[in-house]
């Protein structure tokens, strides 16, 4: 066999019984169960690495295995559709899951919700919320008491101001709410998303803000600022689709410097049309669970174990630490998603899309490492790289540079 191909082959093979372990290997090691049938297995979109050691989930699991009298096991995924996966298959027993997901699993998959994060006032949820000018037709039709007058007749040709594309309380549950009701007509193929761009630019204004991530009208804070500033008209040309808080969130106590440079003067010229509850709950993060592989003794023992968490600071601090959340609201499924799905199911293409994001997922765990092909082409790669330096070697070798030759 020629020399130089035994030496890349070599090589090569070296490369191979490095590779896995050198470049991909996990960058957080979590424990695992002894006892398979003693083991809560969580699955939870983990980070590389954590900067705060307290942000860790394994330390929620540990408590919530203390609490149980279950080992634990933390199965990592990364995405919201590979957390689906996981209890659809009993790969985990329980994982969080935002509002959108946790609707499709239930739809689709049966999943059920065992428990929610808590808001910052201590709700499960937020209301969605039009906020216009106190002095707009819309304001004035909301405050009248007079049926034949309707504010949400009245937003049709106004200028929108959206969280995002796909943002519960910005987007989805307003837009779900104003077809479902016969206010806003779909335009396009009402089973495709890229429809309801069209559809919100075609009812409200081609002007409307929907906008992209990191843009300065981006989320909550961006959409009432959208409003505030109403920089391609008069305030009471605009909405802002948002959440029941945002308003005191951001121009009350301590207001942000673009509140009152605008039209508004003071916090009361923000008016939330159908308040309190507006067009509908969008529900926080809940806690999702197989019925067919996590028992409803299984399901009492974690909801004792929340509980008792919510108890007592050291317990809430880890509840704060890992999940961002104040506490735990231990509540079923058809209280914490029913309504959000009445409200969204009729915006154009969103089942579709939900759909779509999980049937492309791979679910990847502690357990699956990355698939055979991918260290295999990197050990190829490799060793063609190296096959074709120490041929190019040779020929270097044999024949004197060019320069040298014409000289």
């Amino acid at each position: 066999m020629n020399r130089n191909l035994t030496a890349t082959m070599l090589i090569a093979l070296l490369l191979a019984a490095c590779v896995p372990g050198c470049l991909f290997s996990p960058g957080i090691e979590y424990s695992t169960c002894s006892d398979d049938d003693n083991c809560l297995k969580i699955a939870f979109e983990v980070k590389e690495e954590y900067q705060n050691v307290d942000e860790n989930p394994q330390k929620l699991g540990d408590r919530l295995g203390e609490l149980m009298g279950q080992e634990v096991e933390i199965y990592p995924v990364n995405s919201q559709a590979a957390t689906i996966e996981a209890l659809r298959f009993g790969n985990a027993d329980i994982g969080f899951l935002d509002g959108g997901a946790a609707w499709l699993s239930w739809q689709q998959y049966g999943l059920q919700v065992a428990a929610a994060e808590q808001k910052g006032d201590g709700r499960a949820y937020y209301n969605a919320i039009a906020w216009v000018h106190i002095d707009s037709d819309m304001a004035q039709a909301d405050l009248d008491d007079d049926p034949a007058t309707d504010p949400l007749a009245l937003m049709k040709g106004k200028i929108s101001c959206h969280t995002s594309a796909l943002g519960s309380s910005g987007m989805l549950l307003p837009m779900g709410y104003l077809i479902n009701n016969n206010y806003v007509e779909v335009v396009g193929d009402p089973n495709e998303i890229d429809s309801l761009h069209n559809t919100v630019t075609n009812h409200f204004s081609e002007d409307s803000s929907i906008p992209d991530s990191g843009t300065p009208y981006y989320r909550y804070i961006g959409s009432l600022r959208c409003l505030a500033e109403h920089t391609l008209g008069d305030a009471t040309d605009y909405i802002s689709f948002a959440k029941d808080p945002t308003v005191p969130d951001y121009c009350g106590d301590d207001p942000q410097s673009w509140c009152f440079e605008g039209d508004f003067t003071q916090t009361s010229d923000f008016h939330p049309i159908m308040a309190p509850e507006g067009f509908g709950r969008a529900p926080s993060h809940p806690v999702m669970y197989n019925p067919d592989v996590f028992t409803p003794a299984e399901v009492q023992s974690l909801q004792d174990a929340f509980t008792t968490m919510n108890s007592n600071d050291d317990d809430l601090k880890i509840l704060d630490d890992v999940l961002s959340t104040p506490g735990m609201t231990i509540i079923d499924t058809e209280s914490h998603l029913g309504n959000y799905g009445d409200s969204i199911e009729d915006v154009p293409g969103i089942v579709a899309y939900f759909g779509d994001k999980v049937s492309k997922v791979r679910v990847t765990s502690s357990d699956d490492g990355l698939p055979l092909y991918v260290p295999v082409l990197v050990v190829g790669a490799i060793g063609a790289v190296v096959f074709f330096v120490r041929n190019r070697s040779q020929e270097v070798k044999a024949d004197p540079p060019r320069s040298e030759i014409e000289e």
